[in-house]
């Protein structure tokens, strides 16, 4: 059970654990050994993935045609903790009162860990797109069938159908935790994927980013060799900000084996109520030890 609730604190990311590390005066460690990736021991079972991007991925051929297929890894880069990584276009003024109700655990819009009311870390709702990528992405399957590509996602065990028969995007469609999304090939080497119809109950990212029903997302997975592939996640959202952005641009990815057996990482409402209700439970103790507070 301890072990479920450190991956529960983990998951949350309330992020007391990476506040105090940023201030923390320890002195340089250097920088890390390199990593081959042919050399990288994988564990039969409940592999966390690569720790950072190989510094030697072996032998690399040419980029395959139209493929995305295998079990891709950004190496913990797509780790987004302190939000996305682009910087947000200026909110409009139903961005910012909708972002005043935010109250993050990182971010412009931190506060103390009992007062962060993130739908993710407090309740267990679902993290929901594109947060799914510009949060805890981590590693990537991509399983393609007759009329649509799959994209099943590590982090949650989520996965998402991208539909590549031609299809378009519905027009005003009923909001979804992972909304819509259909994928063309732009060229030989560039997989774009075109998405709408999110759910505005979530979060761009842990920072408390929002977004509105209206928003649409363009991923651009380009496969850069037959090991390597990039990511790039462009938001337009009108409703909230006042001009498109990009919040990913060109996160890297290496492939790995697909026979590697990856941990469970849910995000269980139980036991993010727990650790919330502990927070606040803490602080209400503190209160009553120190009355003239």
């Amino acid at each position: 059970m301890l072990r479920r609730l450190v991956i529960a604190l983990i998951a949350c990311l309330v992020l007391l654990v990476s506040y105090v590390a940023m201030r923390a005066q320890a002195p340089p460690a250097g920088p890390p050994p390199p990593l081959v990736l042919a050399e990288f021991k994988w564990e039969t079972w409940q592999n966390p993935g690569l720790p950072r991007l190989p510094t030697d991925i072996g032998l690399d051929g040419p980029a395959p045609r139209r493929q995305l297929n295998g079990l891709w890894d950004p190496a913990r880069g797509g780790i987004g903790a302190r939000g996305a990584r682009g910087m947000p276009a200026p909110l409009t003024a139903w961005g910012e009162a909708k972002g005043k109700t935010h109250k993050s655990g990182d971010g412009v819009r931190q506060v103390d860990a009992p007062d962060i009311n993130d739908p993710l870390s407090t309740i267990g709702d679902p993290g929901g797109y594109p947060r799914q990528l510009l949060f805890e992405l981590r590693q990537v399957q991509f399983l393609p069938t007759r009329y649509s590509i799959v994209a099943a996602f590590m982090w949650e065990r989520r996965y998402r159908t991208i539909w590549t028969d031609g299809r378009q995007l519905p027009v005003n469609p009923d909001p979804r935790w992972y909304g819509y999304s259909i994928g063309r090939w732009e060229d030989d080497y560039t997989f774009v994927v075109n998405s709408n119809g999110t759910d505005e109950r979530t979060w761009l990212d842990n920072a408390g980013n929002p977004h509105s029903e209206e928003l649409k997302v363009e991923e651009r997975w380009h496969r850069l060799s037959e090991k390597r592939l990039e990511l790039t996640v462009t938001l337009d959202d009108p409703k909230a900000y006042t001009r498109p952005w990009v919040a990913l641009e060109k996160l890297q990815f290496v492939q790995i084996p697909e026979t590697v057996d990856l941990m469970e990482m849910m995000n269980a409402a139980t036991e993010v109520q727990a650790v919330a209700a502990s927070f606040k439970a803490e602080r209400e103790a503190e209160r009553k030890a120190n009355p003239a507070r």
